[in-house]
């Protein structure tokens, strides 16, 4: 019996693994264009008659079971140097389009919206998507792990969208120096996705489960060429930028600091589907701030890198690991120094191999003796089965001399630390069964043994039902200098189980209850340090509102000295144990409206037997398709023992965005942080006066809480130019 057993659920697996592509009926022809092609939003040219149409749409949600009750109608066609693309999204209502304004890479819930997504290697894991709001405002990014969108890459592409009465019209020109593609392959994936948020509807060309994003390449069409696509060509591209600034520090009293930079970046096609990227003396001060939370955790916090550089395929490098198992994380490298250089290699070798390589050199920094580092990172991949993959990383920190004349007490940083990883990424060909499986070893000057991680998930999910299983397990000694592990010495086990339930007619569209347990334990499994157990249910309704209400047990015993309000008062000892029950609630208000908010809510026990009240709220109001006005707050209230007695900690985040036109915003956003006694503002005007090249002037400002005095002050212009060879 259990051999038949055994036998059935390798026969299961092997058909998951190997089953032919979902939706690989839904072909589209793509033919060389007859004549000449305007980009003006407008379908009158005589080439777009002669192309096939992809039409008859299937609705995602609210219901995946039936066809989309709005029309969409898609055409493509290509010449020499572009793909171009029409779109023609039919309103089922009459009245306005809902957009939240004109800012480029969009919220997708938030707009009415066509993207497309195209995977050239056929592949059903990486890709790119382009596409627009109703409004005109565009979105591109590149696509990983199946159908994940990453929209911080940015290059170079035209579209202009036009309103009618009965439609809005979306046409573009991609160049095919845009995209990485291989030579000689004329079957490409691509799917298109179309959501009307007025009627609540979202919808796509090739058939995807309510369960899956749109942007799910497993589910994607064929795109069939007449011809092999044309070469790129030549493909050199030069952006250089200069920028010229002042600074003033008053906390130190120091004088204002003129800055005057140059520098640039390539991008150098190595071929069709593998790029060079080269920066020399790179500056990112117009990257946009992070956004401020109060940080209650025990442990570092993530935040997200939004430097250009390090996108572009980035997800090979970063996506390495787990959420809190990475050992690369590029906002490591320059975080104390300054970038002198860097390199990056980085594609497809061909369908079924990924190459990455980057090295990166940052100067030293004499006021805190830090020596002169290089950064070395290489990521290959290699597909298996049929979305399947194994990767393999290297990340190697080395400093540049750096002698402590044989004395490993007087190293103030490692001369190197490196990390090998070997990872194992699982996809069935439905996408029902995803998975993961990671080992990791770190190399330190002083520290040996116990140097490992090893993780594992294998997750289910179909309509009904998402069920899970994670582990980790981080050595003692692990160390990763370049990647982002903010704890070590534990294991940890998660389960985790999603019921969801359908009624056939009525406002709600469906309910479920979610169950997961957290248990870590010292990495020996002798003792458990930490707990939680936590229940949910979730109502969503068919005009897209969601509430969702939980309750949790936690349980923690400190591995360290802790400060339960990180706000300088005192700490618990080392080796106390805490418990206690929370309950919360979460709401998200329908997109339809102009005005939309949300709110979270959490109260219930805290550290030493006390009691935490937490709520934050998400308010919104649009001004189509102009101005967009946000603003989130947090407001924590903390009642213990003696000596921490109340602690009470607001943050207050306002924000605007002004988009004039597609091609010129203004962004002003304000922080008010009790916790750090921090006030910040960050401003920053962008004139996109050609396709990737901008003008931006950012202002920033830092203050004290109390009394309001100002701590630095800076003013920056920079101008970049993208210019193809």
């Amino acid at each position: 019996m259990n051999k038949i057993l055994l036998i059935s659920c390798l026969c299961f697996f092997h058909s998951s693994l190997f089953a032919q592509k979902k939706n690989e009926g839904f072909v589209l022809q793509m033919k060389k264009a007859s004549s000449p092609i305007s980009v003006d939003g407008k379908p009158d040219d005589n080439a777009w008659k002669e192309t096939d149409e992809a039409a008859n749409f299937f609705m995602i949600t609210p219901m995946d079971t039936s066809k989309a009750t709005v029309s969409t109608s898609v055409r493509m066609c290509y010449d020499d140097k572009n793909i171009y693309l029409l779109a023609i999204c039919y309103k089922k209502l009459t009245g306005p389009y809902m957009v939240e304004s004109l800012r480029r890479d969009f919220i997708f819930g938030k707009n009415d919206n066509f993207l497309v997504f195209i995977d050239p290697f056929d592949d059903q894991t990486n890709g790119f998507s382009f596409g627009s709001n109703a409004a005109g405002a565009q979105w591109d990014g590149t696509m990983f792990d199946g159908g994940k969108v990453d929209l911080n890459w940015d290059n170079k592409w035209t579209s202009v969208v036009t309103n009618t009465a009965e439609a809005w019209i979306f046409e573009a020109a991609i160049p095919f120096k845009t995209i990485r593609y291989k030579k000689g392959i004329t079957q490409w994936g691509i799917n298109f996705s179309r959501l009307d948020i007025r009627v609540a509807e979202k919808s796509s060309w090739a058939p995807v489960p309510r369960q899956f994003p749109s942007a799910s390449l497993a589910y994607s069409g064929i795109l069939k060429w007449d011809a092999e696509p044309p070469q790129a060509g030549s493909n050199i591209s030069i952006i250089p930028y200069v920028l010229g600034g002042v600074q003033k520090d008053y906390d130190n009293d120091a004088p204002a600091n003129i800055k005057k930079q140059a520098g640039f970046d390539a991008k150098i096609g190595v071929t069709s589907s593998l790029n060079l990227d080269l920066t020399v003396n790179p500056d990112f001060s117009q990257v946009e701030v992070d956004r401020q939370v109060t940080n209650l955790d025990r442990f570092e916090l993530f935040f997200p890198e939004r430097r250009q550089f390090f996108l572009e395929n980035g997800d090979q490098f970063s996506n390495f690991g787990y959420n809190n198992i990475r050992p690369f994380f590029s906002r490591r490298i320059g975080l104390n120094a300054p970038i002198i250089a860097g390199a990056r290699i980085s594609g497809k070798i061909n369908k079924d191999w990924r190459l990455g390589a980057m090295d990166m050199v940052t100067g030293k920094v004499d006021s805190v003796e830090l020596p002169a580092q290089n950064y070395t990172v290489l990521a290959l991949q290699r597909r298996v089965f049929a979305r399947s993959n194994i990767g393999l990383i290297f990340i190697n920190k080395q400093a540049f001399d750096y002698d402590n004349g044989n004395d490993t007490a007087k190293y103030t940083y490692a001369p190197y630390n490196r990390n090998l990883g070997l990872e194992y990424n699982l996809a069935s060909m439905n996408n029902l069964w995803t998975g993961k499986a990671i080992l990791v070893k770190s190399f330190s000057p002083d520290k040996t043994g116990n140097d490992w991680v090893h993780a594992a998930n294998l997750q289910f999910s179909n309509k009904k039902w998402t069920a899970g299983w994670q582990h980790e397990y981080v050595g003692k000694n692990y160390t990763a200098e370049v990647g982002y592990v903010p704890r070590n010495n534990y294991f940890k086990i998660n389960p985790a189980v999603n019921r969801l339930f359908f009624p056939g007619s009525g406002p709600i569209l469906s309910h479920g209850i979610r169950l997961s347990s957290t248990y870590f334990f010292d990495a020996k499994l002798t003792e458990q340090t930490d707990n939680e157990t936590f229940l949910a249910y979730t109502m969503s309704f068919r005009n897209q509102t969601v509430f969702t209400s939980w309750v949790a047990h936690d349980y923690v015993k400190l591995l360290q000295p802790f400060d339960p309000t990180n706000s300088g008062k005192d700490t618990l000892a080392r080796g106390t144990e805490h418990s206690w029950n929370a309950w919360g609630t979460e709401f998200v208000s329908k997109p339809q409206s102009v005005f939309t908010f949300g709110f979270s809510t959490r109260y219930g026990g805290y550290y030493e037997d006390g009691t935490r009240l937490n709520i934050t709220t998400e308010l919104g109001y649009r001004i189509q398709p102009f101005v967009s006005i946000a603003l989130s707050t947090s407001y924590n209230d903390i009642r213990m023992p003696a000596p921490w007695n109340r602690t009470t900690l607001w943050l207050i985040g306002p924000r605007i965005d002004i988009t004039f036109t597609n091609t010129l915003f203004f962004t002003a956003f304000l922080q008010y942080n009790e916790q750090q006694k921090n006030v910040n503002l960050n401003t920053r005007f962008q004139w996109r006066y050609r396709p990737a090249s901008d003008l931006f002037i950012v202002y920033t400002d830092n203050y004290y809480t109390d009394p309001l005095l100002v701590r630095n002050r800076a003013l920056v212009i920079k101008f970049n130019y993208w210019w193809n060879l």
